[in-house]
């Protein structure tokens, strides 16, 4: 490992409680089950305070339920400056969160910036869909598409963080 400090990943989009708590979820998996959880560290956030302090959507944590992952003792909360400061990764579901995102980085950290699905080049898309005013066939689409991208995000940790050299 190239530091003793553990690597921390922040997911963001607009409300944090479909998107971002998904995939904070699905990545906390990942990261159990490689073993790397005294390694990696994992939140998630909003880039507005509409639902500050709820849980996730209810269609979200029922998603991740029928696949294993309990999102109920989640909150959603807005994110910060300082978050650039504390997190390695700040990753955004969408541009327009990008954006967001981009505007409260302080100068020095937009290099911890990216978007999301960037660690799933093989999808076509580049966004992850806000599901909250779809049916709940959107929060499915949205869970796979997360998989995906943090299992691609997962490999790319290893490989800039843990490998020698």
């Amino acid at each position: 490992m190239k530091n003793s400090r553990p690597v921390r990943v922040l997911f963001c989009c607009m409300g944090n409680i479909c998107r971002s708590p998904t995939a904070q979820g699905v990545f906390t998996k990942l990261v159990i089950e490689e073993g790397l959880t005294h390694l990696i560290e994992i939140d998630s956030a909003g880039t507005h305070a509409y639902h500050v302090g709820e849980p996730p959507d209810r269609r979200a944590r029922e998603t991740a339920q029928r696949r294993g992952i309990d999102l109920s003792r989640q909150r959603a909360r807005r994110a910060l400056a300082e978050d650039f400061e504390l997190f390695d990764y700040v990753l955004a579901m969408d541009q327009d969160n990008l954006r967001a995102l981009a505007a409260l980085c302080p100068p020095g950290y937009e290099e911890r910036l990216r978007l999301f699905m960037d660690y799933a080049p093989h999808l076509e898309s580049r966004e992850v869909p806000d599901p909250y005013y779809g049916g709940a066939n959107g929060f499915e689409a949205v869970f796979d598409m997360v998989d995906e991208a943090a299992r691609g995000l997962l490999e790319a940790i290893r490989r800039e963080r843990f490998s020698p050299g």
